[in-house]
């Protein structure tokens, strides 16, 4: 794990240092404040998202799994571009395109609506019952 995060790091300030030396001082400060605007918004936005992606689990569009990939890859896609760095940006505009794939492209294929059936409602036959009256000699039957 510790790997990971010195990796991460080399290729933060690696990113960092390229994209500051080809846009310079005055156009890194205005991708930092623009890239956070962007998450900061994203972030704000994150409740109405969750409600939406809820509704298509509803309509059978999203399943369980995908629902959850798309809130929290929308969620850590918000962190990522928050936190200043191009390498950031770039994992964190990755995650949020990752959830524009799932909420659109992926339900774009016909999904079978999710109508919740109560176990053995195909089974079951509809009959009526009628009551013979017991106490008559006339419906007793004797064999």
């Amino acid at each position: 794990m510790p790997v990971f995060i010195i990796i991460y790091f080399l290729l933060e300030l690696y990113f960092s240092l390229a994209f500051g030396e080809e846009l310079g001082v005055l156009g890194s400060v205005v991708w930092i404040l623009a890239t956070m605007s962007i998450g900061f918004a994203t972030l704000r936005m994150a409740p109405f998202t969750i409600i939406e992606n809820m509704e298509a689990v509803g309509l059978g569009k999203l399943d369980i799994k995908k629902f959850q990939d798309a809130s929290m890859a929308s969620f850590m896609g918000a962190i990522l571009l928050i936190i200043p760095g191009v390498f950031s940006d770039l994992l964190g505009f990755g995650l949020l395109f990752y959830t524009f794939y799932l909420r659109f492209i992926a339900t774009i294929t016909p999904s079978k609506p999710n109508i919740h059936k109560t176990q053995g409602e195909d089974d079951v036959i509809d009959v009526e019952i009628v009551e013979r009256d017991t106490y008559s000699n006339h419906n007793i039957e004797c064999k």
